[in-house]
């Protein structure tokens, strides 16, 4: 599997956090519903209102434009890790996540988690999708403070690898099984529709009760394979592109429509001005049919005058799995009618290990003590102009081999990301003067390189004894697969049946 990048965020201890008060005090504690809508390889291109070239995206482009957007917020270049901050607060490497697979990708059971924070503040908690953070049954989400549960395994429908991580046997994006409250369900339709059913129904049963909810909802949509409804991949194909390009972006039609459904739903019940609904995705864009290293100079398709269609990353360097903005850059809006305001962009940089620390204090929820390295964005929604100290966001290479030794890989491919600046091994990029990432300063500002490598290898030394998967053996079984035949052979696996929505 090639070696892919993973971000981490470190807050410089001289960093001071801002003070919370005057108008954020007013959402602070507001104890809204919160919806979090989490894309897997979407990136921040696929966009309408991005300026993306061939997809329609109307009902994300309606969330865009009723949304405060924060225009560079930052994950991590691949799936567990951004989940594990986002669970977290904290960066991905100190929860034990320095891989997406082989037991690296389970999250320390040490660490709390979001929805154990909400519970403690009264919601009720549900995730539909993927969860990827253990598929062994102590790291599952349900023993992780989520009430209601409806997921694949592994990293993906139908994957499995040599270790725990592994989806049910033979599974499909079409028809999938799922693991629906810790019993394995058989579905009809397509996975994307399912989610959001499936989250849809669960927000109608406890809409009307006394408690605020959480919903956590993560596609494994758009990733590879790039199967989608045929009706959402025919215009595409139309277009000229080849057969994975037409699925990944049909993918991302058919996201499009079941946000609009989601939008729709929360206006028909009453609920979009009481609940926060956020969008983003969990790493930088996966180039349609396209490899990472190589998509760039890979036709996506031509068009009707004999045109390469290449992929559109909206003018950014890097795709998933790299350590430049194209990686990590993703959509990230926030929508909570008549409390947020509407069609703003706030230009600081904010990460995923932000969103716990956010959710905490809306919820007037208290964060787990000593384990929070977010800020909450909650001063910044409020008011786009307060003084927002810089900090320091890190990009460091996992994925290192089986039983390698993590300080052989602490100087090989790394960034270092701040306001102004990122750098990349030893380039360096003005990111305000060179969004593109085309000219290296590093010869003009030797000081900045200096303090960025210098507070790069502080992190790494915080950070590398948290470390904990690195010599997990790899599990004999996989749990997945070991439940599904033993239910199927025991009970059957059941027809699932969707609720009336």
């Amino acid at each position: 599997m090639r070696r892919t990048f993973l971000l981490h965020l470190f807050l410089l201890p001289f960093l001071a956090l801002p003070a919370i008060g005057g108008a954020a005090d007013r959402l602070a504690g507001t104890r809204p519903n919160i919806v979090v809508v989490m894309t897997d390889d979407h990136g921040y291109a696929p966009v309408g209102r991005h300026g993306h070239p061939w997809i329609q995206t109307s009902h994300l482009d309606e969330l865009y434009d009723t949304s405060t957007r924060f225009t560079r917020f930052l994950v991590s270049p691949t799936c567990s890790p951004t989940r594990a901050a986002l669970m977290t607060g904290r960066h991905p490497m100190r929860n034990g996540v320095t891989h997406t697979i082989l037991e690296r990708e389970r999250m320390t059971l040490s660490a709390t988690t979001l929805p154990q924070v909400l519970k403690q503040a009264g919601y009720k908690t549900a995730m539909f999708g993927k969860w990827h953070l253990g598929d062994e049954e102590p790291y599952q989400p349900h023993k992780r403070g989520f009430d209601e549960t409806f997921i694949h395994g592994g990293g993906g429908i139908g994957q499995a690898y040599p270790c725990s991580c592994a989806d049910a046997p033979n599974n499909s994006y079409f028809d999938p099984v799922i693991r629906h409250n810790g019993a394995f369900v058989k579905t009809q339709g397509f996975c994307t529709d399912l989610f959001f059913t499936a989250a849809l129904g669960w927000i109608k049963k406890v809409k009307l009760d006394d408690a605020p909810f959480f919903v956590y909802l993560a596609t494994n949509a758009p990733h590879r394979p790039f199967l989608a409804p045929p009706e959402n991949t025919q215009r595409y194909r139309k277009l000229g592109f080849d057969k994975d390009t037409a699925g990944f972006y049909g993918m991302v039609e058919n996201i499009d429509e079941n946000m609009g459904r989601l939008l729709e739903k929360l206006k028909a019940w009453k609920l979009l001005d009481n609940t926060v609904v956020i969008f983003l995705s969990d790493n930088g864009m996966t180039p349609g049919g396209g490899t990472v290293r190589k998509a760039a100079h890979k036709p996506l398709g031509r068009d009707a005058n004999g045109k390469d269609m290449r992929p559109y990353n909206a003018g950014m360097k890097g795709f998933k799995g790299s350590p430049d903005e194209g990686g990590v850059r993703v959509p990230f809006f926030v929508r909570w009618d008549g409390h947020i305001t509407s069609g703003r962009d706030i230009d600081r940089i904010a990460a995923h290990i932000d969103l716990l620390p956010t959710l905490a204090e809306l919820a007037g929820a208290q964060g787990p003590k000593g384990q929070v390295e977010g800020r909450s964005l909650v001063p910044l929604i409020e008011n786009s102009k307060i003084d927002w100290p810089d900090r320091y966001l890190f990009t460091h290479t996992g994925r290192w081999p089986k039983r390698a030794n993590p300080d052989e890989y602490q100087r090989k491919e790394f960034a270092v990301r701040n306001q102004r600046y990122r750098l990349v091994g030893d380039r360096l990029y003005d990111m305000e003067r060179d969004p593109g990432q085309e000219r290296d300063v590093s010869g003009a500002h030797p000081e900045v390189v200096k303090e960025m490598h210098t507070a790069f290898d502080a992190w790494w030394q915080e950070t590398r004894p948290m470390m904990v998967n690195e010599k997990a053996p790899n599990s004999p079984t996989k749990p997945f697969h070991v439940l599904y035949i033993k239910q199927k052979a025991e009970t059957g696996i059941p027809a699932w049946e969707p609720p009336a929505l």
